[in-house]
C-alpha cells in the first residue's frame, strides 16, 4: 500500500527579524531585499538547536493522531545544521519527545533533505517493515550566517516542518510518483568552506569566518531556475497531469522568481502556488514542510487534492514528489 501523510505540523521561532532590522548593519535596505527575493521577514530563534524547531511539531502530530511516543518506529530528519556532528540530530530529537522505540538518522541535502526525507521514509512504510515514521525537515540557518555577508545574511530564516507517514487503504492516494536528482559539479557555488574532514576546524578557519554559508547567487539562481522548473514539469508528464488537475504546488522558498519560473513552466495559475517566503525567507529543509502545513492548518486543501512539490539546493540537490492528499 502506498505511503500516506497522516499527520502534519510546523513550527517558527516567535522572533521576527524584518528587512528594516539590517539596514544598519550592512549596505541594503527593505526595497533591496523584496524586489530582488521576495522576502519582508524571516525568523532567528534566539535559544536552542535545531531539535527544538521539531520537537513542538512532533508534540502536535502525536496529539492530532491520538499517540504515544512508543508508537512511532522511526523518524528522518533533513537537516544541514544539526545539533552536533554527531551524535545526529535525530537523536537529539529522540531524546527529548521519548520516542523510546523509534530509530532515526540524519539526512543531509540541503534544501531538498525533506523532499529526499519523504522518499526514503515513504519507501520504509510501503516496505511494511515499519508502521510509523517520521519525516521532519528543519534549519536553524541563523548559526551558520556570516553577519557580514550580505549576499547571504538576509535571506534565510529559522523554522521546521514534520510530517507522519502511515500506510493507507487505497491507492490512489499518498505519494504516488518522485523523481530526485543530484549533480555534485555544483558543489562549488554553495557549501561551506571548513567543519568537515577535508578542512577540519583549527583557530584559523574561525578566525577566517569559514564555518560560514557560501554562494555564488547568480551561479545557484540560474542552476535552480532550470532545474526546478524542469523537474516539476517532469513530473506532470509522467503522470499524465495537466494544470487543471494540481490543486496546489508547494515548491521550496529560496526566491520569488525562481518560484514564478517553475509556476509558468507548470501552466499554474498563480493561485495554486503555496508561497510564504515573504514571512519565513528560506529555512532550508525546512521550507516545503512548513508551506505544506500553514495549507492544511488554513484548511485550503482537501482530501483527494494533487499537490506537487519541488526543490531546488545545495549538492547541486533538486526535486519533486507527486502526491494525493489522503486527510479529512
Amino acid at each position: 500500500m502506498k505511503a500516506i501523510i497522516s499527520a502534519i505540523s510546523h513550527f517558527v521561532p516567535p522572533n521576527v527579524i524584518p528587512n528594516s532590522w539590517f539596514e544598519d548593519k550592512l549596505d541594503t535596505s527593505d526595497e533591496w531585499i523584496r524586489t530582488r527575493t521576495g522576502i519582508s521577514e524571516r525568523r532567528f530563534l534566539e535559544h536552542g538547536a535545531t531539535s527544538d524547531l521539531i520537537v513542538p511539531c512532533i508534540e502536535d502530530i502525536l496529539k492530532q493522531r491520538n499517540l504515544s511516543p512508543e508508537d512511532i518506529d522511526a523518524i528522518i530528519v533533513a537537516t544541514i545544521t544539526p545539533d552536533n556532528v554527531f551524535p545526529a540530530c535525530a537523536a537529539s530529537v529522540q531524546k527529548k519527545v521519548g520516542l523510546t522505540k523509534a530509530w532515526g538518522f540524519d539526512l543531509s541535502a540541503a534544501c531538498s533533505g525533506f523532499l529526499y526525507g519523504l522518499q526514503v521514509g515513504a519507501s520504509l512504510v510501503e516496505s511494511s517493515a515499519y508502521k510509523r515514521v517520521l519525516v521532519c525537515g528543519a534549519d536553524m540557518m541563523s548559526s551558520i550566517l556570516n553577519p557580514e555577508d550580505r549576499s547571504t545574511y538576509v535571506l534565510f530564516g529559522d523554522g521546521g516542518g514534520a510530517v507522519l507517514l502511515e500506510q493507507g487503504e487505497d491507492d490512489n492516494y499518498g505519494i504516488l510518483d518522485s523523481r530526485l536528482y543530484m549533480d555534485g559539479r555544483g558543489g562549488t557555488n554553495l557549501y561551506m568552506i571548513a567543519g568537515g574532514s577535508a578542512k577540519p576546524t583549527t583557530v584559523e578557519t574561525a578566525a577566517n569566518k569559514e564555518h560560514y554559508v557560501v554562494q555564488d547567487g547568480q551561479s545557484v539562481f540560474k542552476a535552480a531556475v532550470i532545474g526546478m522548473a524542469e523537474v516539476a514539469a517532469e513530473i506532470m508528464t509522467r503522470n499524465n497531469l495537466t494544470a487543471d488537475d494540481i490543486a496546489w504546488l508547494v515548491p521550496h522558498q529560496a526566491n520569488l522568481r525562481i518560484i514564478e519560473a517553475t509556476r509558468n513552466r507548470m501552466g499554474l495559475a498563480s493561485d495554486k502556488v503555496m508561497i510564504n517566503i515573504g514571512r519565513y525567507g528560506n529555512t532550508t529543509a525546512g521550507t516545503i514542510p512548513i508551506a505544506l502545513s500553514e495549507l492544511y492548518r488554513d484548511k485550503k486543501i482537501k482530501k483527494g487534492d494533487k499537490i506537487v512539490l519541488a526543490s531546488f539546493g545545495a549538492g547541486y540537490t533538486w526535486g519533486a514528489i507527486y502526491l494525493r492528499w489522503a486527510i479529512d
